[in-house]
């Protein structure tokens, strides 16, 4: 049962990244940062691709993936096709290693320590799609706070 809802949550998240993605109005607005907003929309794409390539790819999928997180917050305007293209490739990944797994699977330990402490493949695959959704929200609102310019509320 989790397996099935964890792959409905990546796959409904990635798909909600892209078209958050897809939805602002001015390119160029993905790549601003201003006043307390201390990560674009595009740094926290990139930071999405890589840790579900990194976490869910690489250490379960054994796809050869290899992260620069560094450069997930210092590169910046990349192209928004660039951007989409790794979503929908990111999507790929996920669904291709999530059906290599059993709930059997999801029960055993997560292959390597993250946290300090090891925890079971199915917690940590929860924590993944719930940073997802916490930086989709994040996401979501620096679109609409851009693409509404007049509705910002002076600090």
């Amino acid at each position: 049962m989790l397996l099935k809802t964890l792959k409905y949550l990546f796959k409904r998240d990635l798909e909600k990244l892209k078209a958050e993605i897809i939805s602002y109005q001015q390119e160029e607005n993905i790549w601003i940062v201003d006043k307390n907003i201390t990560n674009c929309a595009g740094n926290l794409c990139l930071h999405l691709v890589g840790n579900l390539n990194t976490y869910l790819g690489t250490h379960l999928g054994n796809t050869g993936y290899v992260r620069q997180r560094d450069l997930e917050f210092s590169l910046k305007n990349v192209p928004r096709a660039i951007l989409i293209n790794q979503v929908e490739d990111t999507i790929t990944v996920i669904e291709n290693t999530l059906s290599q797994l059993t709930e059997a699977d999801l029960e055993k330990e997560y292959p390597i320590i993250v946290f300090k402490n090891k925890m079971e493949t199915g917690l940590f695959l929860t924590h993944l799609a719930t940073h997802l959704t916490y930086h989709l929200g994040q996401i979501n609102y620096h679109r609409r706070l851009l693409d509404n310019p007049d509705k910002v509320i002076p600090s």
